[in-house]
């Protein structure tokens, strides 16, 4: 004989509301243990995602510090015997002082050596760790005084340079530094361009969706056709360049800088055209 038909009516009745309830808390605990799961789930998906990040990071800064040294040793060896070629060439031009046609050639020696010490020295200036000296400036004052640098080159293809932000906005960086990364975002962006292009250069404090420690956000966009998608996670790579000329050091020492006062830095082809270079520090 059953429990239930040994119990009263209101005993019964009891007892299945005690059932439904046990039942409902149930459910409720396996609802609750579903949402957990799924946060966990994407609580492990987010890590792995930034595991993933830092760990390209890591390899990318060992594959520079490694192709840094043996540039530095290559750069070294290069710049020895140019010293000696710009000597000779200093003297074979006094011997043809009155041969013009072979004074000129002794020029064109000249000029290519120069360059070549140019380059060497861009290489050598990549390759020293950067040493931040960190001291409260104003970051409207760095980028004034970027643009006032680039000036010959905005002039010569007529580029309108617009700064939107909220000045002055003060962090702790190296001005020096932060002032060269700037400088190089700039000319890179003038050159990225037809004549007469736009530059956008815009600055706001960090929030806390910027990343923990961050100070500032500086964006720099362009309006010329933006960068292509097969090259964008080489942009930063030392010597790439798309150009005729250049040494593709430029955005490398940008990246450089930005590592070196714990930043970071991407670069987007936003809706509208052109290209965007972030920097979070």
């Amino acid at each position: 004989m059953s429990t239930l038909a040994t119990t009263s009516p209101a005993e019964q009745v009891q007892r299945i509301e005690e059932l439904g309830r046990i039942i409902l808390a149930y459910s409720e605990v396996m609802e609750r243990l579903q949402q957990s799961q799924e946060q966990l789930t994407e609580m492990v998906s987010g890590l792995q995602a930034e595991l993933g990040e830092k760990n390209k990071l890591l390899e990318r800064k060992e594959r520079l510090a490694a192709l840094g040294e043996m540039a530095a040793g290559l750069a070294h060896e290069i710049r020895n015997p140019l010293g000696g070629i710009q000597l000779y060439a200093s003297l074979l031009a006094k011997d043809v002082s009155a041969m013009p046609a072979s004074l000129q050639l002794v020029h064109k020696i000249s000029g290519g050596v120069r360059r070549l010490e140019g380059l060497v020295s861009q290489v050598l200036h990549f390759t020293r760790e950067s040493q931040v000296s960190r001291a409260e400036t104003d970051l409207a004052e760095i980028i004034a005084t970027a643009i006032e640098l680039a000036q010959p080159k905005v002039i010569e293809r007529r580029v309108d340079i617009q700064v939107r932000a909220n000045a002055p906005l003060l962090l702790r960086a190296d001005e020096q530094l932060l002032g060269q990364a700037v400088l190089n975002l700039l000319l890179n962006a003038v050159e990225a361009m037809e004549v007469g292009g736009k530059i956008t250069v815009q600055f706001i404090r960090a929030t806390e969706e910027d990343g923990e420690g961050r100070q500032v956000k500086l964006t720099i966009r362009d309006s010329g056709p933006g960068i292509p998608a097969a090259i964008l996670d080489r942009i930063f790579n030392p010597f790439f360049t798309t150009k005729d000329t250049g040494t593709g050091l430029g955005l490398a020492i940008v990246h450089r800088i930005v590592d070196a006062h714990d930043g970071t830095i991407t670069v987007t082809n936003p809706p509208g055209g052109g290209a965007q270079f972030e920097i979070r520090i």
